[in-house]
């Protein structure tokens, strides 16, 4: 697939290969963005920041609900080609097109309120006769820069707020998966969006990262991805609006009074989906010493039963990892967890890149699979005494992304919502649940700003004052 720079599709310098990591098959190329490259995409958005403003909300939000319309009847297509670009199971790929179709609907939705606010100026001392009022108005040109994991609906996180925003949106996808973000570029164009409206860089964000997120001519910068990689753009990025979303390691606690089965099963369904490679898969599972042997009595054989295999054989509910290499350091991490004492109870074999759903018991604070973030299909449990100490070991982290608690004890919920750093909390369900409309984003080292289509549409856009002196 080519590029899409300037309002056309480019083939660039060089090209990159996208395999499949189940069987390392060669799904299809992309260019490799040059310098000139970028600094063409960059002119033209500067340019389409421009028309895209003079464009009514309306209009807008009709633009993004007939692209959501062509999500729906192209489902399938933009769900294999996340299988085969990431090794996502087919069942959760098709489950995030759908999410990413209601997030589009969710901008669409959005760009019909951008509105102004009154100020009462008349409450401050010596105003006079004075009517003030705030504009929004765009920010000018956003960079999108997405990762892996889900290589769709986080892009739709991005370029719908910023669309619906009245912005241009530079857009540069995860080299590991850039096809599915290439078809959904297509996608808004045949849905009649300007062509200046959204452009597509593909290549190492290693080569072309610097160049493009110090530009002074890109406004805002939206990020989703590690937070050694966060830091270094903000390092470079100068005055300009940036949001973080970065890594985790997010814990689970489980109290003497919680329902083991109904624990078990979330950590199930949050610590093992796309492989692991979610930033708030529940990794960290705090264990409240009366309870800790039998819940892993309920977790054990349901983490056993989970079919590893081809990601687009439908009883298969863990496929392989995005690279071969990630799946090495996760099984050393497993392993390095049981040669320092933990005790492995199932799982941590690899096949290529394939790791099997594991459970590491008695885990120390300590260990990298406790105090790192993982992004593998594994769990590590570790036991604790009292609420003090569960609460104390979860914010023993410089994350702070998403965080659970199990418990029947309103006062104990409440406390832990009240003194757990994160961002997200979640109350008898794991950490990986995410509703598209809702405020998401981090605290501490997990980032800064929200998502979500009216919060991220607020980030992509400025306040004006108006004062109006009158006689």
């Amino acid at each position: 697939m080519e590029m899409l720079i300037a309002g056309g599709w480019s083939a660039g310098a060089g090209t990159i290969p996208v395999v499949n990591p189940y069987d390392n098959s060669e799904v299809d190329t992309v260019p490799s963005a040059s310098s000139a490259d970028i600094d063409r995409a960059i002119a033209y958005a500067v340019e389409g920041a421009k028309k895209i403003k003079a464009i009514s909300g309306y209009e807008r939000a009709q633009l993004l609900m007939r692209a959501a319309a062509l999500m729906e009847e192209r489902l399938e297509d933009l769900a294999r080609t996340i299988t085969l670009e990431e090794g996502k199971v087919i069942a959760e790929a098709r489950m995030e097109v759908d999410r990413a179709r209601e997030t589009i609907v969710g901008s669409a939705e959005e760009a019909k309120r951008l509105g102004s606010e009154v100020v009462p100026l008349d409450g401050a001392p010596g105003t006079g006769n004075r009517f003030g009022f705030t504009l929004r108005v765009p920010c000018g040109v956003v960079l999108a820069v997405t990762p892996f994991n889900f290589p769709l609906n986080l892009v739709c996180h991005k370029i719908g707020p910023a669309f619906a925003g009245g912005n241009s949106a530079i857009l540069k996808p995860a080299t590991d998966t850039p096809l599915v973000a290439l078809k959904f570029a297509k996608l808004l164009l045949d849905a009649g969006l300007p062509p200046e409206a959204i452009q597509v860089v593909t290549g190492s964000g290693g080569e072309i990262g610097r160049q493009l997120c110090s530009d002074p001519r890109i406004r805002k910068i939206s990020f989703t991805g590690s937070r050694d990689v966060g830091e270094a753009i903000c390092r470079v990025a100068g005055l300009k609006k940036v949001t973080m979303e970065l890594g985790s390691n997010s814990p689970v606690i489980v109290l003497s009074d919680a329902d083991l089965e109904k624990a078990a099963n979330a950590i199930v369904a949050t610590g093992y989906s796309n492989a692991g490679q979610v930033c708030i898969s529940a990794q960290r599972i705090l264990t409240h010493d009366k309870v800790y042997g039998d819940l892993l009595d309920c977790l054990q054989p349901r983490v056993s039963s989970l079919q590893t295999g081809n990601p687009l054989d439908e009883s298969v509910r863990v496929g392989p990892m995005v690279r071969e290499n990630d799946a090495v350091r996760v099984q050393q991490w497993i392993q390095d967890a049981a040669a320092g004492g933990g005790r492995l109870l199932t799982g941590g074999a690899r096949d290529g890149a394939i790791v099997e759903p594991a459970i590491v018991a008695d885990v120390r604070a300590d260990m990298r699979i406790s105090c790192d973030e993982l992004f593998g299909p594994a769990v590590g449990l570790t036991r604790f005494e009292s609420v003090d100490q569960a609460i104390a070991s979860a914010n023993d982290t410089n994350y702070g992304l998403s965080a659970a608690v199990f418990t029947e004890n309103l006062d104990n919920a409440m406390r832990f919502a009240r003194e757990v750093d994160s961002g997200n909390i979640h109350i008898n369900w794991g950490t990986q649940w995410r509703a598209d409309l809702m405020p998401y984003g981090g605290l501490k080292e997990s980032g800064f700003g929200k998502e979500g289509p009216r919060y991220a549409v607020q980030e992509m856009t400025e306040t004006k004052m108006v004062v109006m002196h009158l006689p």
